[in-house]
């Protein structure tokens, strides 16, 4: 169970890391994505809004270098985890059950990624599920905050 543990808290950190840098290399329509859903724009279904659009491009550029950060930080801290977990795999249980600390971090991290900002903000507040580009965004954002979820389930738990 420790070596699958290590594994996993090592694809968090490529996970993370792939999605944060896929976000770089692709920062213009990264940058369109994230204001066309913040403009809430399109909205057929649900077309009255409680609160305001977000349009200021500054803006726009903060909400998405918040999304490829927080990704860049869950990949170190799950990186880091997966060090830990490494350097005590033959250690007493208490001490590898210490050393998952950063990767349990890494998840909910993730977790904050991909339920908060897509789905508690994207998919509720700014309503991203009304829009063609948004539709793929929402369901994919709700399986990787449900992995981020499970992998933190199984890293939690107790090694004897």
């Amino acid at each position: 169970m420790r070596f699958i543990k290590i594994f996993l808290a090592i694809f968090v950190a490529l996970f993370c890391l792939f999605y944060a840098t896929q976000n770089v290399w692709n920062l213009s329509a990264g940058h369109w994505f994230v204001g066309h859903m913040a403009s809430m724009e399109g909205h057929e279904a649900y077309p009255a809004h409680f609160g305001p659009p977000v349009t200021s491009p500054a803006m726009v550029w903060v909400m998405f270098s918040i999304i490829i950060a927080l990704e860049y930080l869950a990949g170190l801290l799950a990186a880091k985890g997966a060090w830990d977990m490494w350097l005590a795999r033959g250690d007493s249980a208490e001490r590898f059950n210490h050393a998952k600390a950063y990767a349990l971090i890494a998840c909910g991290v993730g977790m904050i990624i991909w339920f908060g900002i897509f789905h508690a903000l994207g998919g509720a507040y700014f309503q991203m599920w009304q829009i063609e580009a948004g539709r793929g965004p929402t369901i994919d954002s709700a399986h990787f905050s449900l992995q981020m979820g499970m992998i933190f389930l199984v890293l939690n738990s107790s090694d004897s």
